[in-house]
């Protein structure tokens, strides 16, 4: 059994393994691009009136989000990096996966 949101998802994992060890000023700098990365992605689901996305982020993500508001956890005491992990949860599931596979792709090349 997982005892943290992000472990039931390989990518998610790795992603905030990689961001831990990133140095302060890439964290920042990648907190934005994925803050812009989720506005783009929110708005092209907004165009599309013919299909609805479900949205559910789960009763682990949603208890994710509450220890967020606790600041409980290391990636939570960095505000650009915590305001971008609340963006994210937003968005279904299959996107925000997608999102951390891309980060841990790309941070581990």
């Amino acid at each position: 059994m997982n005892r943290r949101w992000y472990d039931a998802n390989e990518h998610t994992e790795r992603a905030l393994e990689l961001l831990k060890d990133m140095d302060e000023d890439r964290r920042r700098a990648l907190s934005r691009d994925l803050t812009a990365v989720v506005k783009q992605i929110k708005d092209m689901h907004d165009e599309e009136e013919d299909e609805e996305q479900e949205v559910s982020i789960g009763i682990d993500r949603v208890l994710g989000l509450y220890k967020i508001s606790n600041s409980r956890r290391w990636y939570d005491k960095v505000s650009i990096l915590s305001y971008a992990m609340k963006t994210m949860s937003t968005l279904p599931k299959e996107d925000f996966y997608n999102i951390m596979e891309g980060i841990s792709t790309s941070l581990s090349a």
